[in-house]
């Protein structure tokens, strides 16, 4: 989805994203794209298959050539992770090593509780093809799990930086869980008590409060419908028109 404000600055920071053994110079470009998205800058790469730098990643990362320019290139799994204090794998199966698995929203929660206390902090993702092996995943304190359709829950390797990368910017972002996605602010109470009096004094003259003692009921009851739709100041303001166009019709008669 298209959303970019370059007015803005990008966010950074956060734990290192350690690639193994990556195969494809495109993968490595999705990534890092991922891996901008989520505000996360550090890359690191174990013994990229088709060496480094690769003309094919920098074509698939779009924008965020400036993760690739910083990612930096080790030989060994344990050379890229030796500054972390705590490392993660992605796996969907341990192999007979026994480790604390987490899903992605807990593992974020650990992360950023290890960053905010100035820990470094990372995760591994394995090659395209098997994914890590039994000697990377021994390096981690603990393994992440995807809980996904058990018939088919393998990821590419740019989904899987992506979807953790989501959960570790989701992790410390403070965007409400529902918004209005309007030009148009929310009507104050002033605006929309304006309008349902005057909605309310035309249905008055046009007899529809009845019986008489059922007014009150019917009245709240329309505050009630109007107050769930959660009114902008210009969609009272078209309300208005409404009012008048009939209202006006009325008083003109046929």
């Amino acid at each position: 989805m298209a959303g970019t404000d370059h007015a803005r600055s990008v966010a950074g920071a956060g734990p290192a994203i350690v690639l193994v053994e990556p195969q494809l110079g495109e993968n490595i470009g999705a990534c890092a794209r991922a891996m901008l998205n989520c505000g996360l800058t550090d890359m690191r790469l174990v013994n990229p298959r088709d060496g480094w730098p690769n003309p094919a990643a920098e074509a698939m990362a779009v924008g965020a050539i400036e993760v690739l320019e910083k990612a930096r290139v080790y030989p060994t799994t344990a050379e890229a992770c030796a500054d972390l204090t705590y490392v993660l794998a992605t796996t969907a199966r341990p192999r007979g090593v026994t480790k604390e698995a987490l899903v992605p929203r807990a593992a974020a929660a650990q992360l950023r509780a290890r960053l905010d206390a100035d820990q470094p902090v990372g995760v591994l993702f394995g090659p395209e093809r098997a994914g890590l092996v039994n000697e990377d995943i021994t390096l981690a304190d603990a393994v992440i799990t995807v809980p996904l359709n058990p018939g088919f829950s393998s990821l590419n390797l740019a989904q899987a930086v992506l979807l953790v990368g989501y959960e570790w910017f989701q992790s410390g972002d403070a965007t409400p869980d529902v918004q209005l996605m309007s030009d148009s602010p929310p009507a104050p109470v002033e605006t929309r008590e304006f309008f349902y009096s005057r909605l309310e004094e035309e249905l008055e003259e046009a007899g529809f409060f009845y019986p008489e003692h059922l007014g009150p009921t019917m009245k709240r009851n329309l505050r009630t419908m109007f107050g769930r739709a959660g009114l902008t100041d210009q969609e009272v303001q078209s309300l208005h028109g409404v009012v008048k166009s009939l209202t006006g019709k009325r008083r003109r008669g046929p």
